[in-house]
């Protein structure tokens, strides 16, 4: 299979993960039926830093020197929520990029139900901008599980990125959730948002 037209290229992910990390915001991601704005990330370093999976996990090395640039990184976090990154590779540090929040746009029925499965004695209606506010709310919503773990995003047509309509306001800070390396500014948001997981401080 080949990427579809227009979507971002392999090249686009053969680059340092900070890079990407930041021109990732306000990009379009489509998987499957469903699609949304990027309206959160972070970047993840696979030498030298301590809150990367490359640190302890010898399975996330393998992963780095086994795929391409553009493959999904799929991993299940704290035995609760599926994450979903991309592999950057080739550029001047290879990593990953985290996917923190989405601002859906195409197959929010879809979305709506898969996250209503996963709130348990909430009988208020979910809005929009919480469908995709977090990285494990992302994942449900889009049905994302360790069987997507190494699929290629540059490679397969339900799957890709594309450019966003417009150049956009972005805001920058520290990474969150993690003990480890909380000084590095590799945290990127679509500036002004209501769909990010926490606002930038």
């Amino acid at each position: 299979m080949t990427t579809p037209t227009g979507a971002l290229p392999r090249t686009f992910f053969q680059r340092d993960p900070v890079t990407c990390a930041r021109e990732l915001i306000g990009c379009r991601l489509v998987w499957g039926r469903c699609e949304g704005i990027i309206a959160e990330t972070e970047a993840y370093a696979a030498e030298g830093d301590e809150a990367s999976h490359t640190w302890t996990r010898p399975s996330a090395r393998a992963f780095v020197a086994a795929h391409q640039a553009g493959a999904a990184y799929v991993y299940f976090n704290y035995g609760m929520y599926w994450m979903l990154n991309v592999l950057v590779k080739g550029g001047t540090m290879d990593g990953f990029v985290l996917f923190r929040a989405l601002e859906p746009t195409a197959g929010l029925g879809d979305m709506t139900r898969r996250r209503a499965t996963n709130r348990r004695k909430v009988k208020t209606p979910l809005a929009a901008t919480a469908l995709c506010s977090g990285p494990g709310k992302l994942a449900q919503a889009l049905a994302v599980t360790g069987r997507d773990h190494g699929r290629d995003f540059c490679g397969e047509k339900s799957i890709a990125f594309f450019p966003g309509p417009a150049p956009v306001a972005i805001a920058e800070g520290t990474r969150i959730g993690i003990s480890r390396a909380q000084d590095l500014v590799w945290r990127f948001v679509l500036a002004g948002s209501p769909h990010l997981s926490v606002p930038v401080r």
